[in-house]
């Protein structure tokens, strides 16, 4: 019982990250139907921050010596900003294009982003001592879990049910579902285009920002391309959830998450290390059965 406890809060946490991920990216693909390949050096360049300055004369502004509210808050504007940023810049010039032209763009944007920290940084991993406290585990039901699980769950939860909250009961929210099921006809009635996609790109990027903390707090380390692994699961998530949809991209991250935790537990020992091709067969033997994902939305047609 105490090891199927621990399982499951190992799956609940792997798949809150993942899930969060896929969150971020299909809340851009809803409204503008881009897959933003840029999404996890968003998330990298935000974390950067933590990054102890190698001069003391700057160590007062260093973001990692604030106190937890600040980072919290500054590392989250960072991802926002950038996000943001990312829009008004390249990719509201190019609503117009082809799905491949928006495509190879964030793929452009992702290598900047990726070269303009090796060149502030280099390629060599930092470490990051961030709220070591929350690798002390605590007891749940006879399980010893890590305390950072649990707040990546709680933290999870919070956040797709206030999600849910502003898509059903905000202007913001309701504009975004509109633009979602069809943009043309939501601009028709008056939604702003602009301002809906600032707000989509906004939340994405403060979404991956937020994965960033939790994964530098499991790892203690910061790395130029440690975003990359994790735009590769999200993409996959929101394909098995459906391109577009909110509650699939979700659902999506969390089986993702599932799966890989099932098969370290109950692979044989000689087998683990082809853990990531068993889930990746899994993802195969899906898309066969639901080609279009599990939930098929209006984010299917093209967007302008």
């Amino acid at each position: 019982m105490t090891a199927t406890l621990q399982y499951l809060f190992d799956a609940l946490s792997l798949g809150s990250l993942y899930a969060l991920g896929a969150l971020g990216i299909a809340l851009i693909f809803g409204v503008m139907r881009l897959v933003n390949f840029a999404h996890g050096d968003v998330m990298t360049f935000a974390i950067f921050v933590l990054v102890a300055p190698t001069t003391e004369a700057v160590a007062p502004l260093w973001v990692g010596a604030w106190s937890t509210p600040l980072i919290v808050i500054t590392v989250l504007a960072v991802g926002a900003a950038l996000a943001m940023l990312s829009e008004v810049l390249v990719f509201r010039h190019l609503r117009q294009a082809a799905p491949a032209t928006t495509m190879m763009a964030a793929f452009a944007l992702g290598f900047v982003i990726q070269n303009v920290l090796l060149a502030l940084h280099s390629s060599r991993a930092k470490a990051v001592n961030l709220w070591p406290e929350l690798n002390q585990a605590v007891e749940v039901w006879g399980a010893r879990v890590p305390a950072l699980q649990m707040l990546m769950i709680a933290i999870t939860v919070a956040l797709l049910l206030g999600l849910a909250w502003m898509l059903r009961y905000t202007r913001a929210g309701l504009e975004m579902r509109a633009a979602a099921e069809d943009f043309d006809m939501a601009r028709m009635l008056g939604v702003k285009a602009n301002r809906v996609i600032l707000v989509a790109f906004a939340m994405s990027g403060a979404l991956a920002a937020l994965i960033g903390l939790f994964m530098v707090n499991q790892t203690g380390l910061v790395d130029v391309r440690m975003g990359t692994p994790m735009m590769l699961v999200a993409f996959v998530s929101t394909v098995i959830g459906g391109l577009g949809s909110l509650m699939g991209a979700v659902l999506g991250g969390f089986l993702i998450g599932f799966a890989s935790t099932a098969l370290q537990a109950w692979l044989p020992l000689d087998a683990r290390a082809f853990r990531d091709a068993f889930v990746y067969l899994s993802v195969i033997a899906l898309l066969l059965w639901r080609p279009n994902g599990l939930f098929i939305t209006g984010a299917s047609r093209q967007r302008v």
